[in-house]
């Protein structure tokens, strides 16, 4: 039983390999760029409208009030990064129905590679919101004695999102592989619908994740004077 896609070598010259996490990494992506093509290439604004155009509407209006809802104002700035996460993560889980397909988030640098993107975007977006030294000085609260703990925070956070990911989506792959092994085969069609289910939540506690963090690291500490007493004579 295969625990990772890295172990499916399609091809490989010396230290250079072609993999099934790198191929259905970018044929994923390809399919998504195209599918996304495809699908904007003719919106309408009137009242009529495609199948397409509205199944489009409501994905990006649910993901965009759960950005709202999450603690960010203006949800537009981020979704496009936090809705390409999550629709690739879910798609990416969608697809393990296609035989021969093995989703690359079963593999550990897929899912540190998109937990790195997260810990990129999270000061990109905090510096665009607040400014460089509003952000920087956020580490130093509420005492720059909070600066290393802080620091490793930031790190430790993007290890534990990358291991989530990959421990969640492997336990449902591993579990399925045994039960195939051990029973018959309606059982095991049961549970691949059960990890369909599955990986869709994560591609949901994943985006949700991403979401607070860069809340987090846009938020603004507004500071509260006191207020002022009048004493007249």
């Amino acid at each position: 039983m295969r625990l990772s896609p890295d172990e499916i070598i399609f091809w490989q010259h010396g230290f250079l390999k072609l993999n099934a996490t790198i191929l259905f990494t970018w044929g994923l992506m390809l399919v998504l760029a195209v599918a996304s093509k495809l699908i904007t290439h003719r919106l309408s604004i009137g009242l009529k409208r495609s199948r397409w155009q509205n199944l489009l509407e409501i994905i990006v209006t649910a993901i965009e009030k759960q950005i709202e809802e999450v603690g960010l104002s203006q949800p537009r700035k981020y979704l496009g990064f936090l809705g390409t996460l999550f629709l690739f993560v879910g798609a990416a889980s969608l697809c393990t129905v296609i035989p021969g397909y093995e989703s690359p988030t079963g593999s550990l640098s897929t899912t540190a590679a998109l937990a790195l993107c997260v810990f990129v975007a999270v000061p990109l977006f905090g510096i665009w919101e607040r400014g460089m030294g509003g952000y920087l000085t956020s580490y130093m609260k509420p005492t720059f004695i909070m600066l290393p703990f802080n620091i490793i925070s930031e790190l430790s956070r993007t290890l534990a999102l990358a291991v989530r990911l990959f421990g969640n989506m492997m336990s449902g792959a591993m579990i399925i592989g045994i039960l195939l092994t051990i029973t018959p085969f309606l059982f095991p069609i049961v549970m691949t619908l059960l990890g369909l289910l599955t990986g869709m939540v994560q591609a949901y506690i994943f985006f949700i994740l991403a979401t607070v963090y860069i809340a987090a690291g846009t938020r603004v500490r507004k500071s509260t004077a006191e207020p002022k007493v009048n004493i007249e004579a």
